[in-house]
This record gives structure tokens, sequence and C-alpha cells, in this order.
């Protein structure tokens, strides 16, 4: 780079930082009228400054801003390894893709397979196993953890078992340590789904590192964002090459975009039925796609790594301040608890409308939504209640009478670190006006 082109990066940067002030200033926020919202980018001028300087090296596909987080990002978490994606989705499909690899032998996942989850959750901790030919076994979750009932693993176990996937249900850890235990003793895969769930921890271990692989989706809902974006984690270099193989068209190869013969043999393979000395850069040896990340998306997730401790610690600030807040009308919610022996990295706060109350969730939400306060459901509630899952081949075990509670009576609303103690203080303000407006229509 010539000392002109240096000298112009380093003003248009300047520039970046005096327009960052200039177009997001901090807003007032006025009861009643300004927006609070359950999740948001939260990001500043050094977030944009590092966005822009990547687009300046117009290197558009995986570069070194994305290298750089995967290498932070692994140390930071405690796990060997980090591969990044294009989504969370994309992380948890490629996790249990990256199973299906016949180089694992005798414990490659096949069709026909079942796979233990959970059955209320985000669709995409699910789908995966459905995409791949294999078979779901739903179980019922507990309340007021909303995380799965480690009680019914073993009822689920057959001998078509293979794997477990589960995720942490807004942050809120499941019991690590009971399912991890349970899948070394039947020899099974375990997925730890985390998108929701980055810093938090059982028995004062990151969830992530209990299982074989886990997933996390860098949205701009979750605890950092990069817009889209997700991560594949493994410990196990065997797996992140499967991961990455499968991200990557599904080629053999593991040469970084732009490099070339890093394993230095790349015209001495003999693979499949290809002649021997074919281009390794050009050998396939899965069925794959192409989930790539681009750099300037990394890029903005180096610069929020450096924040993520404070994000998540503002989270709990905020889930402590709700929770105090709201303490006094359990009469008529059932409020959120930690998985004994774990510190969860909230994610929202999840509220159930006791069956006994004078209003319905319904009824609940729509005061809240009518004072500008945003609610979420507790994504897609019993999924085989849902039209997509309708014709499904899978397995149920026990009732799934709390995933059915969850669907009819739990909402959540937002713990992000861009909500201020006003905007707390005046959620907790309206929570205590909906048992006194028992007549408000839907």
């Amino acid at each position: 780079m010539s000392s002109q082109s240096e000298s112009l990066r380093d003003r248009i940067l300047e520039s970046v930082t005096e327009y960052h002030t200039a177009a997001f200033p901090e807003r007032t926020f006025v009861p009643g009228e300004s927006s609070v919202p359950v999740s948001g980018r939260v990001f500043d001028a050094e977030d944009v400054r590092t966005l822009v300087e990547s687009s300046l090296d117009f290197w558009l596909t995986t570069g070194r801003f994305a290298a750089q987080f995967e290498k932070q990002f692994a140390r930071w978490w405690g796990i060997r390894t980090a591969t990044l994606v294009n989504s969370g989705s994309s992380a948890d499909l490629l996790a249990v893709t990256a199973l299906t690899s016949p180089k694992l032998g005798d414990r490659q996942l096949k069709p026909g397979d079942e796979v233990i989850t959970a059955a209320a959750g985000f669709p995409t901790t699910v789908n995966p196993i459905i995409q791949n030919g294999m078979i779901p076994v739903f179980i019922d979750e507990t309340i007021p953890t909303y995380n799965v009932d480690v009680t019914k693993l073993e009822d689920a176990l057959s001998p078509k078992t293979k794997a477990v996937i589960i995720a942490h249900t807004l942050g809120n850890p499941f019991d690590c340590v009971a399912v991890s235990d349970f899948c070394k003793k039947h020899n099974l895969w375990l997925i730890e789904d985390c998108c929701d769930a980055v810093g938090a921890t059982f028995n004062g271990q990151r969830v992530g590192t209990f299982g074989d692989l886990a997933t996390v989706s860098f949205y701009p809902a979750h605890h950092i964002t990069m817009g889209e974006g997700g991560c594949v984690m493994a410990e196990k270099p065997l797996l992140k090459t499967l991961v990455e193989s499968f991200r990557d068209w599904g080629r053999d190869c593991w040469c970084e975009p732009g490099k070339e013969n890093t394993c230095g043999k790349r015209f001495d393979y003999q693979l499949g039925e290809l002649p021997c000395g074919y281009d390794h850069k050009y050998t396939y040896s899965h069925i794959g796609y192409n989930l790539k990340m681009t750099d300037m998306q990394a890029a903005v997730g180096v610069s929020q790594l450096k924040k993520l401790p404070h994000f998540i610690e503002r989270r709990r600030e905020n889930f402590k301040a709700l929770y105090e807040g709201l303490k006094d009308l359990e009469e008529f919610f059932i409020l959120p608890e930690a998985t004994p022996n774990s510190e969860p990295s909230w994610f929202g706060f999840p509220i159930g409308v006791r069956p006994g109350a004078p209003f319905t969730r319904n009824q609940a939400i729509a005061h809240l939504e009518g004072r500008k306060i945003a609610t979420r459901l507790l994504f897609a509630g019993n999924l085989l209640r849902q039209p997509a899952y309708q014709n499904i081949q899978h397995r149920v075990v026990g009732s799934l009478e709390n995933t059915d509670f969850i669907m009819n009576n739990v909402f959540w609303v937002g713990v992000f670190p861009g909500l201020t103690p006003d905007m707390i203080n005046y959620m907790v303000e309206i929570f205590h006006q909906i048992p006194v407006a028992q007549l408000v229509t839907i």
C-alpha cells in the first residue's frame, strides 16, 4: 500500500467516526412514546470504522478478519476451533450434516437414525435432522427453566438413537452434565445450540464445551452481531475439517480462500475414481454447500467481540432488575428460573401467565404492545402443531404438556444491552397495570 493510499485510508476512517456521531445520536427515552424493543443491534463508532476498514480491502469473501475472529472467539470460549458461517441456522445445518460424513465410520449419522431434541424451540435446531433424512424424537420441557426435561432422556432412547441436539433456551443452560453423561453412556453425538446462550456457564464451565459440536448465531438480536452470521465450534480437529468441507462446497481441500497447496501435495492425491494427481482444490468428498461468511461481516464481529463481556453483564443486570420488579406479581405470572448450577447469559425474560390469572397471555401482550413494549412468543411453541411439521416422521416421548403450556401461556420481553434503566422501570410499571386492566380487549 502506498503512502498516499494509507493517508487517504486514515482520513476516511476519521470521517467515519464523525459520521457515526452525527448519524447515530443517543436518543432520549420517552415513556409511552419511545419503543422498548425485545432485542436489537448495539454498536459504536469502532464497529462502523472496522466495517469500513474491511470494505477498503475489497476482499469480499472470507479473509483476514474472519481468521482473526475465529481465533479470538475460540480462545474466549475456551475451545480449540471456531468456524464462521453465514448464519446461526446454517451453523445448525452444518453441525448435524458434518456428522453424516462417511469419514466417521460406524458413528456416521444416516437416514432413519433418530436424534433426540426438544419439542419447543426455534425451528432450525430441529430442521437439519429432517433435512438429513433422520427422525426427530421430541421430549418435553421443564417450567420455569424452559429447558429440556432430562428425566425423559432414557425413555427417548431406542436402538436407532444416534445423537442429541438441544438449545440452551433464551440463554438459560440445560442440565449439561445430565445430557452429556447420557450421551457418553450411550455413545451418542451431542450438539449444543448456543445461539441464545453466549457466555452462559454450567458448573462454572462454558456451555458449548460439553458436547461434540456447538453452534452460535450473530444475527442482530443475539449477544454480538455481524448482521447475519454464525459459527460452529469443535474441540476435535476432524470435526472442524468436516464442518469446513460441508461449508465449502463439500471439497476435500482445506486451503483458505485465495490460498493453495496448504497440504504440500495438491497434485499427489488419488481419491475416488479420479485420476491420480487430480487437483485437490477440485476434489469433493462430501455433497456440500457454500455457506461462508463475508469478511466485512467478520470485521464487525472482531470489533463487537471486545464488548461481549460488557454486553453479557448488561443482560444479567437487566434480567435481575426485571425479576426484582415483577416479583410481587407471581400470583399472576410464572417468573423464569435459572437451571440449578448454572449462570445464564440471558437472551430474554420468559414469563408464563398462570392458568388462574384474570387475564390471558394475549391480553397481557396486547396491553404491553399497546404501550410500545415489544414482546415475543417462545419461538415456535410446540413445533409439532406448526403447519410445516404436520406430516413429518417423528417420535414423541410423553404428553408434551409443558410444551403445550409454553405454546399457550408463555411469552418473553427483552433484556438486551440497549435497554436503559428507564426502559426497565417503565416495563415494570406497565406490567403492574395488567392485573388491573382485566377488561382489555385483544
